[in-house]
């Protein structure tokens, strides 16, 4: 049967590309003091824009490091300034090689880019929300995209290293004529609130409040793939409060009949579901205890915790440089769980010489302990593994306090609420990194839709419940409305919703977990960038 590739999220919009004429670039020599901040400031840029340019180069590159700059007024100006100041020799070793176009400095280091082949339904969209470039980066790669995305066209992405792997990314698509019966279990309990306001239901229930968001949220998911050919039969069963009405909507109805169940909230209603039917059941909410879940028919849609830890390491094994890494724990077992793997995985790295693990005492950590194991000014990594809050807050304050002359970078497997009581400028100040289940860019098209049609249906912004119930759904349903199994569709890659990401285990006979995380990074200017 024919499928319909789609272009976009709800398959409303389609992007004008645009580019002008390409600029030249040159190649610019790093002057000592000089950062990627000084130098954008100098030529009227945004650092942005320059660490794009320059994608191998940090923030503090050495002197007579080169990197690629655009060749405007503001260059030739401070160029001809430096050349007053210096002797004829010393203007010879600064001197820049003009290149025609960036593309012709690419092509002479081709190999170490990550090269994409256009498929059918590949869009701006999916390409730069998936690899986490620009559609401005992928452009000035490519000039020749200007003129539009073109199937089985060889494109470059962004310069890689060697080994760095990618996953494939997700293409959506739509059997043509596809049906699907979706079961929602939620806790609604409708008939707790037959005679109270609509404003004391929501000003007093916190679970009301979830339970409502995410059912819009879902709506809007459904109503985004009608749209786009999708016909979709919803059944909705209110679970109440106990496990004993999930047991009685399973003995008076027949869930079979629907190709997924979404829900129910809790993972000891989710097993019970499980163990009863044969369709796939989707766990949409993050439990602690949801590792004690084993039956293959559930589709766990939160990341383990274990799996933030992991992420945060090997990051930070790609990035490390040169200098001390010091693991705080707080003392308890999660805790310590997750420095021995992080310990682990960070032991790998050859020119590290020593981990240093700091257990909190009583609850604090003095920010003398930090300044004994800080053995230089700079280059001192910290890696929250603490979970608690109190220590998490007192280790933040710590490093905060810590002399100018000394500075640290300082990476957390989470953000959690200690973090909402650090000012973001002292975030900023520790170059504070961490990771995330989840990432929302508010310039972006498909964002600002996602808002304005949830505003137009709703009255009011959506919240992360509401976000997650569509992210959740929609993911799902279009994975199904493909007429592919659901696990077959998770062996085909991650994708990427609202502000979800989708990188589900692959195992046939094991529960399906998902992996897909972000790690974000606080720069400067108190903005996030995604760093992954």
């Amino acid at each position: 049967m024919r499928k319909i590739k789609l272009f976009l999220l709800f398959g409303l919009f389609t992007f004008a590309i645009s580019c002008g004429q390409q600029k030249k670039y040159i190649e610019y020599k790093v002057e000592k003091g000089e950062t990627m901040r000084t130098i954008a400031k100098k030529l009227d840029l945004k650092t942005r824009y320059l660490l794009r340019l320059n994608p191998n180069i940090g923030r503090r590159p050495t002197a007579n490091t080169s990197i690629i700059v655009p060749n405007n007024k503001q260059l030739r100006q401070l160029l001809s300034a430096r050349k007053t100041e210096k002797t004829e020799d010393s203007v010879v070793n600064q001197q820049v090689v003009i290149k025609d176009t960036i593309s012709s400095e690419l092509t002479v280091i081709n190999k170490e880019f990550l090269i994409h082949e256009v498929k059918k339904g590949d869009t701006f969209y999916n390409l730069t929300r998936f690899y986490n470039v620009s559609q401005e980066d992928l452009i000035f790669l490519n000039p020749e995209l200007s003129e539009g995305l073109k199937l089985s066209q060889e494109i470059k992405i962004k310069i890689i290293k060697i080994n760095d792997i990618e996953d494939l990314i997700y293409n959506d698509e739509i059997q043509e004529g596809i049906s699907l019966k979706v079961a929602l279990l939620l806790p609604f309990i409708a008939s707790d609130y037959d005679t109270v306001s609509a404003d004391d239901i929501f000003d007093k229930s916190r679970l009301a409040n979830y339970v409502s968001d995410f059912y819009l949220g879902v709506e809007l998911a459904i109503d985004s793939l009608k749209s786009q050919g999708v016909s979709i039969e919803l059944n909705t069963y209110d679970t109440g409060r106990n496990s004993s009405k999930v047991r009685t909507i399973l003995d008076e109805n027949d869930l079979n009949i629907n190709d997924v169940i979404i829900g129910p909230l809790y993972f000891e209603e989710v097993e019970i579901v499980a163990n009863k039917i044969e369709r796939p059941v989707v766990f949409p909410v993050f439990s602690k205890n949801q590792s004690n879940l084993k039956s293959s028919k559930i589709i766990k849609t939160s990341p383990n915790k274990g799996v933030f830890s992991d992420a945060l390491a090997h990051h930070i094994k790609k990035v490390y440089s040169k200098g001390s890494i010091t693991i705080v724990t707080d003392g308890s077992d999660e805790s310590n769980f997750h420095a021995l793997k992080m310990s682990k995985i960070l032991s790998e790295i050859d020119s590290l010489e020593q981990i240093n693990v700091l257990k909190a005492v009583d609850g604090y950590i003095e920010k003398e302990r930090f300044l004994e194991l800080f053995k230089q000014l700079t280059n001192n990594w910290v890696v929250l593994a603490a979970t608690d809050n109190v220590v998490v807050s007192d280790a933040l304050n710590s490093l905060i306090s810590l002399p100018d002359s000394i500075s640290a970078k300082v990476f957390s497997i989470d953000k959690g609420r200690a973090f909402d009581k650090i000012d973001n400028n002292k975030l900023s100040k520790l170059g504070f990194t961490y990771v995330s289940d989840r990432y929302i860019d508010e310039s972006s098209a498909f964002t600002k839709i996602f808002n304005q049609q949830y505003i137009a249906n709703n009255f009011t912004y959506p919240t992360f419940y509401a976000t997650k119930g569509f992210d959740i759904t929609y993911d799902i349903l279009m994975r199904l409305a493909s007429g592919n199994d659901l696990k077959d569709t998770f062996k085909n890659g991650s994708s990427y919703r609202v502000e979800s990401k989708f990188n589900y285990s692959k195992k046939l006979f094991e529960i399906t977990e998902n992996k897909g995380l972000f790690i974000i990074q606080y720069n400067n200017d108190l903005t996030l960038t995604r760093i992954k």
